[in-house]
């Protein structure tokens, strides 16, 4: 009997993707992978012009995925190789840059042309008193507004080509037709004029309205490319910062230097001042100064001394010193940061999917909103009907192109999360990023999270004829087998003691109540109040001391050798200096904070008074395995729960919580169970995450709301809804504009984004600054 192969896990692609223009162009694209056997799952990113697609290994690969984005009618862009080797991370940044900027180029030149060739035709069929006679006009101007027609407005004819062919219609398809009609009036108009002035008119031609569209939608397209470049700003930022070689000491002291991806881990590398760190390690001899302000956001130096780590791209500034390499490439801290920033701004909000439900079906409407206008003015419409007529179904296909709808949410995500880079929250992607604006609770750890989690011993109380010492030896010699912080904190004041330390056998940890184990033959339990009443120990006059030590902030810890409770340990761990303005801040916005602990309730109580927690927002005691089930409570009152930690015993409890945040100086595991991850630790900025979130939300619903406003509006009056009362219509040329100016207003929103204080401590950013720029439409 043979068993079945084990299921892979899934695999993620990153794909980029060329012709997008418009919301629904994301909407088709994610509709054609979604349908693909094997894709679990897709979502496209028109601010990022990438797919990011999720497949079952055994059932999909690239080739499929790249299949269903060409049968979409879109193209899968060639992508040039990337610095992998210093990083680990695809960037593709300097090849990325060079098309940019190339397509860049393109878009201007014909831009500026086609607007060029557009005044010139203005000029000649608009002149006061104008000489010459308007089908001579229009014989003189064929010949540029063909140029600008078919070399300038090429890509339109591409891109609405290759919808046609796959039965879709997208921006280009309105683009293209509005034009098309316009030219081929003017030049039906041109060849034969008689027929219009059969009907005494004037043989009046387009030319300038199709040329001027051309210009000024290409125009847009230039702005709006150039403002997306600086959207993804914050990624370039963070690879510039990483250094380029090392300099390796190699045998007998020669020192070389090579290039970053050529360091190997154990390599030792000499560091010196000025330079920036090359990769992550230990320092290994000498010492000086590091500055650290481009991962935490902290501006102060930190002293780095032997056997101390060191991450790479941080700055050295007064000193020489030697590291040994512990983590290069993908492996290293910044490789990491820029990974998650990347899949972040990759990401959608769920708030994006009213705008792609809403896209999906937006073209085709528009389409037949068109036809339909042009078919009731040249039914009911005064003369000239079918002019009339030609105009309202331009201005209609010009005006509602869905540029900006497609551009509101992913520009200021990518804006959002970069910013949040730069000030060190490094958040997942789009939904954890409007989950954080609902959070209106805050579970803080307190071990690591809101204390320095670097425990120190305090003082050592005795029982009977036990010595501070042997206590301390005792207790000391079962921590050698423990990885938890008080251990090391015994172990540490043990040295400090100058006592000797034994081996203890028969170690065994008892999961958030203590441990126990063997010296010198005797048995020796060491834990907490709870450990000791499970086994029956009477505890004595040793209560009274640990309540007090334990108000005083520090952790009481009994000893107990052969079933006698022999001794009681005061272990301490300072409070951050930022914790209690953490907690000051979150009130002032309305968020209650809570204290979440496993330690004892009186020091718990010691710790949030000092921080500025309620009494009645403490759970102490709270074993590893219940922390979760505490999350649950506060959520079935309705309350929507962060929850800050930093520990392995926090990540259930990060899981469990609507939004997730570890401290990025925590373990490995509690990072990848959260949303968000605050590099360096400090509290505060937790109320960075909730304030970006919140701005960053608010100007996602400003983009929203008025790119939806502008086409409600505008729309009708393309329609031409006024002309019965005012005599109103609206020319193509200011649709053109208009339509333009709605995905640059949209990005340019966005990018205020990056004027928002997310450092820690630092003043909120004013709400007036995040209200929505003035334009025609944002």
């Amino acid at each position: 009997m043979t068993s079945e192969p084990a299921a892979l896990p899934p695999i993620q692609l990153s794909l980029p993707v060329e012709g997008m223009t418009c919301a629904s162009c994301v909407n088709r694209i994610e509709r054609f992978l979604n349908k693909t056997d094997g894709v679990v799952g897709a979502s496209v990113n028109l601010a990022t012009e990438r797919a990011t697609v999720q497949i079952d290994p055994s059932r999909a690969g690239r080739a499929e995925v790249i299949d269903a984005i060409e049968r979409a009618g879109y193209e899968v862009r060639p992508e040039a190789a990337g610095d992998e080797s210093a990083t680990g991370v695809s960037t593709a940044t300097d090849a990325e840059t060079a098309e940019h900027a190339r397509e860049l180029r393109d878009l201007g030149i014909r831009a500026v042309v086609s607007v060029a060739v557009a005044l010139g035709i203005m000029a000649l069929m608009f002149w006061p008193g104008r000489p010459i006679a308007m089908e001579t006009v229009n014989w003189l101007v064929i010949g540029p507004a063909t140029l600008i027609q078919f070399w300038a407005g090429h890509r339109f004819y591409l891109y609405a080509w290759r919808g046609l062919r796959h039965r879709s219609a997208n921006m280009n398809t309105l683009v293209a037709l509005g034009t098309t009609a316009a030219w081929a009036y003017s030049v039906f108009v041109t060849f034969f004029p008689h027929v219009l002035m059969a009907a005494d008119r004037e043989p009046e031609s387009y030319f300038d309205s199709a040329t001027i569209i051309i210009g000024l939608v290409l125009a847009g397209r230039w702005l709006e490319a150039r403002a997306k470049s600086q959207t993804a700003g914050a990624v370039r930022s963070l690879l510039g910062l990483q250094a380029k070689t090392a300099r390796i000491v190699r045998a007998r002291g020669e020192e070389v230097d090579v290039p970053l991806a050529e360091v190997a881990p154990g390599d030792v590398l000499r560091v010196r001042p000025g330079e920036r760190v090359p990769v992550d390690g230990l320092v290994t001899e000498g010492g000086s100064a590091v500055d650290e302000s481009m991962l935490t956001g902290e501006s102060i130096p930190v002293a780095k001394t032997p056997g101390e780590s060191v991450i790479g791209a941080t700055l050295n500034t007064t000193g020489t010193f030697l590291m040994r390499a512990t983590r290069v490439g993908a492996e290293t801290v910044l490789a990491q940061i820029v990974r998650m920033v990347q899949e972040a701004q990759g990401s959608k909000a769920p708030i994006q999917r009213l705008a792609d439900r809403v896209s999906g079906i937006f073209v085709p409407t528009v389409l037949v909103i068109a036809a339909l206008t042009f078919a009731v003015w040249y039914l009911i419409g005064p003369e000239p009907r079918v002019t009339l007529g030609l105009v309202a179904f331009i201005t209609v296909l010009i005006i509602a192109c869905p540029c900006a709808m497609g551009l509101a949410t992913p520009t200021a995500i990518m804006v959002g999360t970069g910013r949040g880079a730069e000030a060190g929250v490094l958040i997942r992607g789009g939904e954890a990023l409007e989950q954080a604006h609902r959070v209106r609770t805050v579970i803080f750890d307190k071990t690591g999270t809101l204390t320095l989690g670097k425990p120190t011993l305090g003082e050592v109380r005795t029982r009977g004829a036990a010595t501070a010492d042997e206590v301390l030896r005792f207790a000391a010699s079962v921590e050698r087998g423990s990885e938890h912080p008080l251990a090391a904190a015994i172990l540490a004041g043990a040295a400090s003691n100058g006592v000797d330390v034994g081996r203890a056998e028969d170690f065994r940890s008892l999961g958030g109540l203590g441990v126990e184990g063997r010296v010198d033959g005797r048995a020796v339990l060491l834990g907490n109040r709870t450990l000791m009443d499970q086994r029956g120990l009477d505890i004595g006059d040793l209560a009274e001391q640990a309540d007090a030590l334990a108000d005083a902030g520090q952790t009481p810890v009994y000893v107990a050798v052969d079933d006698s409770v022999a001794g009681l340990l005061g272990i301490t761990d300072p409070i951050k200096p930022e914790a209690a303005q953490a907690i000051r801040e979150l009130r002032s916005r309305g968020i209650d904070a809570w204290l979440l602990t496993g330690d004892h309730r009186r020091t718990a109580l010691a710790v949030a008074r000092q921080v500025g927690i309620e009494a009645d927002h403490v759970m102490a005691e709270v074993l590893p395995g219940q922390k979760a089930d505490q999350v649950k409570r506060l959520q079935a009152g309705g309350r929507s729960v962060a929850m800050v930690g930093d520990g392995i015993n926090d990540a259930p409890a990060l899981a469990q919580a609507d939004l997730g945040v570890a401290i990025g100086t925590g373990a490995d595991v509690a990072i990848e169970a959260s949303d968000v991850t605050l590099v360096g630790g400090d509290p505060r900025l937790v109320v960075s995450a909730i304030d970006l979130s919140r701005g960053t939300l608010r100007v996602i619903r400003q983009n929203l709301f008025l790119a939806f406003a502008y086409n409600v509006l505008l729309i009708p009056v393309a329609m031409g809804v006024l002309y019965p009362f005012f005599g109103i219509t609206l020319d193509p040329g200011l649709a053109a504009g208009a339509m333009a100016l709605s995905s640059v207003s949209v990005v340019g929103n966005s990018l205020r984004l990056r004027r928002m204080n997310a450092r820690p401590g630092g003043p909120p950013t004013p709400r007036r600054a995040l209200e929505p720029v003035a334009g025609p439409a944002a």
